[in-house]
């Protein structure tokens, strides 16, 4: 088995209205060094609140009521207290340990600015040291790895398609060389064709890299397919975590067949809808 690289023990969320909000209810989870963790559940149960309280990402009315959020560097062998950074701390611990896909890349990205420019700002914030030549450099080197092109770094975000800027969004996510990517929704409003795409490049820039990805969706047939292991979310709560296997093969929670049951399959006899 491998060495854990997240370790979130009860983790909760509240939206401070009226009346409070428990959007995560005393989470746990462990997170292994290079797998793939699929978090599933219907919309609005939590999926995306958790990702965003574990990178302390949240802003009011969010609230992290309670739990621990530990990260075990692989790089220099310590555990970090997410929860203990400072906001200094948290700022060069984002993008260098742990960075993100935001869901809609068109509204991720600056309109009005070049790929090229954005991509730069990353390295200028986070490696001051780096040459403008070295910026250039590793952007064009990004551009390629994701299969966008580094003919592309003077290109804005609205002369490429969608799919071009997800992979954009992945080069930013993977510039520092993150150990831990969380995707949120990456796949959304792509064709089916594109996400396959996007899919199989994920798979290949992980087992190339060696980070750990986080990918977030209510698809659960596309985690099945891509993840190690897949946690199932309902109104805040993990009801079920096991290898996708053993999920799709003998799930154990009533919700998760439900899920299950709740894609239409391509074999088999027509199901009849009662009225």
């Amino acid at each position: 088995m491998r060495d854990p690289l997240l370790s979130v023990r009860d983790f909760s969320v509240v939206y401070d209205v009226d009346p409070p909000v428990e959007a995560v209810k005393n989470v746990s989870l462990e997170l292994r060094r290079g797998e793939i963790l699929g978090l599933a559940g219907e919309s609005g149960c939590g999926k995306t609140t958790l990702a965003y309280g574990i990178q302390r990402l949240l802003k009011a009315p969010a609230i992290i009521s309670s739990g621990s959020v530990e990260f075990h560097d692989g790089t220099t062998g310590e555990t970090v207290d997410v929860n203990a950074l400072h906001p200094e701390q948290m700022r060069r611990f984002r993008w260098d340990k742990v960075s993100m896909v935001f869901q809609g890349a068109m509204n991720a990205l600056n309109p009005v600015a070049t790929i090229g420019s954005q991509l730069e700002d990353v390295f200028e914030i986070h490696r001051p040291g780096m040459s403008r030549f070295e910026r250039r450099r590793a952007v064009v080197e990004l551009l390629e790895i994701v299969k966008v092109g580094g003919d592309r770094i003077r290109s804005f975000p609205h002369e490429l398609s969608g799919g071009m800027r997800q992979r954009v969004m992945i080069a930013m996510a993977l510039a520092l060389r993150p150990q831990l990517m969380v995707m949120d929704e990456p796949t959304t409003a792509l064709d089916v064709l594109v996400q396959r795409e996007i899919l199989a490049q994920i798979s290949q820039l992980r087992h190339e890299f060696g980070f750990s990805v986080i990918f977030i969706t209510h698809d659960l047939p596309l985690l099945l397919e891509i993840s190690d292991r897949i946690a199932i979310m309902r109104e805040g709560e993990i009801v079920e975590l096991d290898t996708a296997e053993r999920i799709w093969n003998a799930p154990k929670h009533d919700y998760t067949r439900t899920l299950l049951s709740s894609f239409p399959r391509l074999t088999g006899e027509r199901g009849v809808v009662a009225r």
